[in-house]
């Protein structure tokens, strides 16, 4: 067997409070409390990390509407079969709540024979006529009985979608056009539930105006990973494999560790294009085989000190898959360390999948969605007793400058890592951003370090109990609308998620020497804030714009001072610790020294310590030769720069300045310029 290497990681360490698993005499945990607080809200919107118990806040929140409320039936529309049994009936009196949740065993039609249309389509229509109160079923079913029935047969009831980041407001989505005309004719209630707010395509989940009606129930990762009784650290790294993954697993496959191994899907690159035998030659990597074992159907391999791994094989999609998926599936065995200990998969144990034993999350290749990796990495994050370390790791093949193939190998690379940073900003504390000024003051409930609050700095004060910073910041713009407030609160993953998916945008950040920062910070990320809300006011969306940069940028730098900081990095309060040792090096936090930031600097740093130089300069070669003019769309918006430049200081932005952004601005200005005169000649 291999010897397992160091794979570079960021990690995130926490508090054990222990809060998020203490309930209250209704038998409510924190994140479910908080949403049954919202329960008379028409329109709902729970944003929750996965093992927080969303379902039951669902149920919680259904009784009451269907009690208290007068409504007169719940739907609830899960993406697939397997999340139904998340919604099966439970005792919830048992532990102080005023009813129980009830679902009659034929409106389970996640639990029916078939397919999600035809049968099941028709039961809809049935318990929709019915008295019964609660149906279960697929996003597919919901969808079909929508076409068939129309959208009047709803009224009065409950919707509620689980896993709602598969609705966008693409028209081509038919389960998000069925939510907008719904939504049209407001005759139901909606509930929507997620554990990341966004999607891989950078599709928007909701239209803006439709997503202003829904009130916003949010609790974060960082919440959830604090607030746990045991596990105390979660890391995320990338391990960069020439030729075969299989020849490298062993490397960082721990045969100690509780494991869901994800293997490549077979149209990928990393994939050998025979997923059986990929299977095989793992097992025998990891030891020889002893058979199957009659009663699970799990693969017996013994290791060379004797022991004898249990392997879930759930790529083998014969008859014996059944068998391996009702056995992890067995409630009997949820409590047992034991029952197996590696789960090897292609494209299930994700969405919705609960193994609370799971130590390692190892993923081959790069996956096509971010919400995807979030979902795998949550496989993890569950707290169980004696389990203090998670981990997720992504083999990525390294990009070879001999293959045809490379330049497919250095999106891949782009990709995780924008996946890395955006899983750092969702695991982080909330951010509060505020300007500072002279009537400033502190918060209470916020701690604000050694010294307390000083009135003649920018603070950076830190509330443990609801996982918030409070980060005052000179020239920050205040949002002025209701919504541009909202998204300042709520959304800044969102956006956060939209500026990392730019392409152009990572390339430039990790590899382009001549990369001007405001080119980033202001340039790019103002074209996502405009176009993903144009309906805000120029001032909002700057302000927006200020709030969702300062976000990424404090956590990046915050990580570059833990990562060359060792008295910090071993610390459960690194993250806040490194933000205040920035704030206070810089003296004073302002939002043009934060525009000036590159973003992806720490990123670039892992990223050197993971991949070989030669690589790595393949990469730099390979972005370099994409490098374009000025786009009249990037020309407008440093022109407006300009403008703004020239109302502070008197003139315009100079091109023989030595200032590179003043620089950079002066040739958007003369960009635009050509633009126009080109225009005029045609």
């Amino acid at each position: 067997m291999k010897k397992n290497i160091s794979v570079p990681t960021v990690s995130t360490k926490y508090a054990c409070t222990g809060r998020s698993t203490k309930a209250n005499d209704m038998g409510m945990r924190t994140m479910q409390e908080r949403a049954y607080q919202k329960r008379g809200e028409q329109y709902l919107l729970i944003k929750s990390p996965p093992a927080s118990g969303k379902s039951r806040a669902l149920m919680f929140i259904a009784l009451d509407k269907l009690h208290n409320q007068g409504l007169k039936k719940a739907i609830i529309v899960v993406p697939e079969k397997t999340i139904g049994a998340s919604f099966s009936d439970e005792l919830l009196s048992k532990f102080g709540f005023w009813a129980d949740w009830r679902v009659v065993p034929k409106w389970n039609l996640c639990n029916a024979p078939g397919g999600d249309n035809g049968g099941k389509v028709d039961a809809v229509k049935s318990f929709l006529e019915g008295d019964d109160k609660v149906l279960v079923c697929t996003h597919a079913t919901f969808r079909f009985a929508v076409d068939k029935f129309g959208i009047e047969v709803f009224d009065n009831c409950l919707l509620a979608i689980d896993e709602f980041h598969h609705v966008s407001d693409n028209d081509d989505n038919k389960l998000g056009s069925h939510l907008k005309r719904l939504m049209e004719r407001d005759k139901v209630h909606v509930v929507t539930m997620t554990g990341s707010y966004f999607r891989g395509d950078a599709e928007p989940v909701l239209a803006a105006q439709d997503e202003a009606r829904f009130e916003t129930v949010t609790y974060t990762y960082y919440e959830q990973l604090n607030g746990y009784q045991y596990l105390k650290q979660l890391d995320m790294g990338y391990y960069f494999y020439t030729g075969s993954y299989t020849d490298e697993i062993l490397n960082v496959l721990n045969s100690e560790e509780k494991t869901i191994l994800h293997i490549p899907n077979v149209n990928s690159r990393e994939s050998t294009k025979d997923k059986i035998k990929e299977v095989e030659h793992i097992l025998n990597e990891l030891g020889t085989w002893q058979g199957t074992d009659a009663e699970t159907g799990f693969q017996l391999v013994k290791l060379p000190n004797g022991k004898i791994l249990r392997i879930a094989d759930l790529v083998d999609d014969d008859v014996k898959r059944a068998k391996v998926l009702e056995s992890l599936r067995d409630p009997s065995q949820k409590e047992n360390r034991d029952h197996v200990d590696i789960i090897i998969a292609l494209g299930m144990a994700k969405e919705g999948f609960d193994w609370i034993w799971c130590e390692h999350a190892l993923t081959v290749g790069y996956r096509s969605s971010l919400t995807e990796i979030i979902q795998i990495i949550g496989r993890a994050t569950r707290d169980a007793k004696g389990k203090t370390r998670a981990r997720f790791t992504n083999l990525i093949s390294e990009p070879d400058a001999s293959q045809a193939a490379v330049t497919d190998a250095v999106n891949d690379t782009l990709k995780a890592i924008s996946a890395s940073l955006l899983m750092e900003q969702v695991l982080a504390p909330r951010f509060n951003f505020v300007p500072k000024n002279s009537d400033s003051g502190p918060m209470p409930g916020f701690d604000y370090g050694e010294g307390g609050y000083d009135s003649n700095k920018s603070n950076i004060g830190f509330n443990d109990q609801t996982g918030q910073f409070q980060i005052e910041i000179k020239g920050l713009v205040e949002p002025q609308t209701k919504e541009a407030k909202r998204i300042c609160q709520e959304d800044l993953n969102e956006v956060i998620a939209s500026f990392v998916q730019d392409k152009s945008a990572i390339e430039r950040g990790l590899f382009d020497t001549e990369m001007v920062p405001e080119e980033l910070t202001q340039v790019k990320m103002g074209k996502i804030i405009r176009d993903k809300y144009p309906d805000l006011s120029e001032e909002d969306q700057e302000s927006v714009r200020q709030h969702a940069i300062a976000a990424l940028t404090l956590t990046q730098k915050a990580k570059e001072i833990i990562n060359t900081d060792p008295t910090l990095a071993s610390k459960n309060t690194a993250l806040i610790d490194g933000i205040r040792k920035f704030a206070m090096d810089v003296r004073d936090l302002e939002i043009d020294l934060i525009d000036r930031i590159n973003p992806f600097g720490e990123a670039y740093a892992i990223l050197s310590k993971t991949m070989n130089e030669e690589s790595l300069k393949q990469v730099a070669i390979i972005i370099a030769g994409k490098k374009t003019n000025i786009t009249i769309e990037e020309a407008r918006e440093l022109a407006k720069r300009a403008k703004r430049f020239k109302d502070e200081r008197g003139r315009l932005p100079s091109l023989t300045s030595q200032d590179p952004w003043e620089k950079r601005m002066a040739e958007g200005v003369a960009a635009l310029q050509r633009y126009a005169a080109n225009k005029k000649n045609e």
